[in-house]
């Protein structure tokens, strides 16, 4: 299983990849090596599917990868790509070719077989009905003396596409997969395959996808299961691997003698370990895939832009991390000591650039026309923006991309400003409620996963009350209920579609339910203007949350 990281359209890269990969693999005595769905050009490529000549590109990387592994005797190599049939898809104003969302089997230069995926999940981050059109029939091929059936991820998930591999004579099901990250689904996926291998009685190969790719990650994990639901392997995760399974086959025991699995077992991990890896992971990919040089991070002395830059510096180290505080007339001394101190923890560059000249500016240019006005969120917001303004002009003159440092709780409540401290390239954090926030920050300070820096965060960092520190003596309770409170309706709410009265059936103050909910509901304008960030539960704000901003339905 070819546990590797592929980059969307690059075709002659991932071609190159995989022909490497199969190389080794080889070498080391495989004679059947999975890559991942649609390895040939990286998932998901979204409206590149819909370009002719992205297609006869693809067509061209798995042609050269077939002629590139023509001599290695014996050797089946399971690519993952898109194959075009017949005329007319659906929906179409003109005459175009059908896409099956494919996995072939190329031998000895040739193309032997081809499985087209039959279950199109069209949910979540998921939209492959708008692509592709369903494959109808099994796929079982001959490797060496072993019958093994194709299934690619989501039919792996339903009891049909199995039971006819069975049906057409396979002894080993072999699933290749792209399944985003979200926490918990590691196990999740292995409990569902180890129902789909008791119910038909085979063992199960399910190879997967690593990397980031924009605001998903695919943390491999890949594994294999014995008929009897036992796990025979798992592969390490976050982490390019090449890992092999072994087959035992006794080709004199009778049909009903399933094969036995046999590989290295990576242990099952921590919940807080994998966000951690998913967020490193998401922000190294999506700096090295774009090209971008650093990143520029605004450092408050807040939990928030704290975790941000741990991250940041486990995935791309000190030199490629600049911090700049830009303390306003209502930032506490503590928060830029606290500042300066983890910049020094970490080791990359720290700046300081007072605003308050500038906001003294905005104010006299405003002065006329905010005569006789009391100050509000007018004020807060404009020290926003004039950060926000500052980073980016950093951002154009060194090319880093400024990395934001909102929260879930945050920007589901329009606890948050535009063109402020919304302004950036990539939001780290933006699918991580408050309270994960401290408890990834207290987990960070107990263990070096990267093998960084020990203990990055200050702990008054993590022990003050949260403040924007905008105005006089500001604490965020002042605007929004307790974290705890906030964040319990916020999953129950909007990641678990809860009513509002099963929810205050469960303690929550009623006052509390319909205040949140209602911030919710009318702060969707903000949350479609800011950057595109990583997805690391089952449902975020994004592609997952699809819901109007003018609308005047109240629940």
């Amino acid at each position: 299983m070819a546990q590797l990281n592929f980059v969307v359209g690059d075709l002659p890269g991932n071609a190159q990849k995989i022909i490497e990969a199969a190389t080794e693999a080889y070498a080391q005595g495989a004679r059947l090596v999975l890559t991942p769905e649609l390895s040939i050009c990286g998932y998901a490529c979204e409206d590149l599917f819909l370009r002719p000549a992205f297609l006869d590109a693809c067509d061209d990387a798995l042609k050269t990868v077939a002629r590139a592994l023509a001599g290695l005797k014996d050797l089946s190599v399971v690519v993952g790509h898109p194959q075009r049939f017949g005329q007319a898809q659906r929906g179409r104003s003109v005459s175009v070719p059908g896409l099956h969302n494919a996995a072939s089997v190329l031998r000895e230069g040739q193309v032997v077989a081809t499985y087209a995926k039959r279950e199109l999940p069209n949910y979540q981050v998921f939209d492959e009905r708008r692509y592709f059109t369903p494959g109808s029939s099994p796929c079982v091929v001959a490797v060496g003396g072993l019958r093994v059936g194709l299934l690619i991820c989501e039919d792996a998930w339903f009891d049909e596409p199995a039971q006819q591999a069975r049906a057409a004579g396979a002894q080993l099901l072999a699933v290749i997969n792209a399944s985003p990250f979200h926490a918990g689904k590691g196990l999740e996926r292995e409990s569902q395959m180890r129902q789909r291998v008791q119910d038909c009685g085979l063992p199960l190969v399910y190879a997967h996808l690593v990397g980031g790719q924009d605001e998903v990650v695919f943390e491999g994990h890949s594994f294999a299961l014995n008929a009897d639901g036992s796990v025979a392997a798992r592969a390490p995760s976050f982490k390019e691997n090449m890992f092999s399974v072994s087959v035992q086959l006794d080709k004199d025991a009778p049909e009903t003698i399933a094969p036995v699995l046999s590989g290295p077992v990576e242990p099952a991990r921590d919940l807080l370990a994998d966000l951690w890896d998913a967020l490193v992971l998401g922000v190294r990919d999506y700096i090295g895939k774009n090209g971008f040089p650093g990143v520029i991070i605004g450092l408050s002395g807040g939990v928030d832009s704290a975790l941000v830059l741990a991250v940041a510096v486990d995935a791309l180290g000190p030199e490629k991390v600049r911090t700049v505080m830009m303390p306003s007339p209502y930032t506490a001394d503590i928060s830029w000591i606290d500042a300066r101190e983890m910049a020094q923890r970490v080791g990359v560059r720290y700046d300081e650039i007072s605003i308050v000249p500038e906001f003294e500016a905005f104010k006299a240019s405003l002065a006329f026309e905010f005569a006789g006005l009391p100050e509000d969120a007018t004020e807060e917001n404009i020290q926003a923006r004039i950060r926000g303004t500052l980073l980016m002009a950093l951002s154009n003159k060194s090319g880093r991309i400024v990395l934001t440092t909102g929260n879930k709780s945050e920007m589901a409540t329009g606890y948050c400003t535009l063109y402020g401290d919304m302004a950036g390239g990539f939001a780290v954090i933006k699918d991580l409620v408050k309270t994960t926030v401290f408890d990834l920050c207290r987990w960070r300070n107990s263990h070096n996963p990267c093998g960084t820096v020990d203990d990055p965060i200050p702990e008054r960092i993590i022990t003050r009350p949260p403040s924007a520190e905008l105005r006089p003596d500001q604490k965020d309770q002042d605007s929004l209920p307790p974290y705890e409170v906030l964040d319990g309706i916020l999953q129950r709410y909007m990641e678990n579609d809860e009513p509002i009265e099963a929810i205050v059936a469960q303690g929550f103050a009623r006052a509390d339910v319909e205040r949140v909910t209602r911030l919710i509901k009318i702060n969707e304008y903000k949350r479609r203007q800011s950057p595109v960030g990583i997805r690391v539960t089952h449902r975020s704000f994004g592609k997952d949350w699809r819901y109007p901003i003018t609308s005047k339905f109240r629940a």
